[in-house]
């Protein structure tokens, strides 16, 4: 069973300290949701576990199955296990989606990144999209170029359901979806939950929770630890808003 735990975590950026203490862990085939007001921590917090070099980690541990992955670069992450669905994914016009997706699933298994696609990837990726409504043209389209910010959250899901990584972080999958696509993307992610895979999810609203369900909630505040529960801290968000409910903290 694959975990990933957050021991204690202080990281500063440009040397201000914006996560300070925070502390959780996460199993396959959970699901736990992070919320909190813009600002908060969320985004920083996702950027230090996934490695990028800007974001310092002052003190505690990011611990995969065991080890702790501070020092790793992103690539070796990603071998691990961990992957990233960014707020805002990268636009690359000359790489297509299909191609993107073909060298991870080659790099995980050892193969050279030029690989073509077995007939069980492609099988796959044909499922894929038209669970997370796709079409195949966009997989032969640069990735994410000229898609709407619906289609760049679509992408980011799909790649994940092709990859099922041991723990996916996943930054506001909701943002930029109609109602449709929070349905369609919502259902993806209990299909990767339930294949295995460990879910952190960042959001400030509540629509994608609705689908989801999460294990647990987690409300972050100015860099720590405001709440802990389940779906009644959803619901009293909605009813009253991030101030009023941190105010009662």
């Amino acid at each position: 069973m694959a975990e990933l735990r957050i021991e204690d975590l202080a990281v500063s950026v440009d040397g201000k300290l914006i996560i300070n203490g925070v502390s959780f862990g996460v199993r396959s085939g959970e699901v736990l949701a992070l919320m909190g007001p813009n600002g908060s921590g969320k985004t920083t917090l996702f950027m230090t576990i996934a490695g990028h070099p800007r974001y310092n980690v002052v003190r505690g541990k990011v611990m995969l199955d065991g080890e702790d992955i501070v020092k790793l670069p992103p690539e070796e992450r990603f071998l691990r296990g961990l992957m990233v669905a960014f707020q805002t994914p990268t636009v690359v016009p000359e790489v297509r989606l299909s191609t993107l997706i073909t060298a991870m699933i080659n790099k995980i298994n050892g193969r050279k990144l030029t690989d073509p696609a077995p007939p069980s990837l492609v099988n796959s990726l044909m499922k894929g999209i038209q669970e997370v409504g796709l079409t195949p043209a966009h997989l032969s389209r640069g990735i994410n170029h000229g898609f709407s910010g619906g289609e760049m959250k679509r992408s980011e899901i799909l790649q994940l359901l092709m990859v099922k990584p041991k723990v996916a972080l996943i930054d506001e999958p909701d943002s930029g979806l109609d109602v449709d696509g929070v349905f369609a993307v919502g259902k993806a992610l209990l299909s990767l939950a339930n294949s295995g895979t460990a879910i952190v999810l960042t959001t400030h609203s509540a629509k994608i929770l609705h689908v989801v369900k999460p294990t647990r909630v987690l409300v972050l505040n100015r860099g720590r630890i405001a709440a802990e529960g389940g779906m009644e801290l959803v619901e009293e968000i909605e009813k009253v808003g991030y101030e009023n409910f941190l105010k009662a903290r």
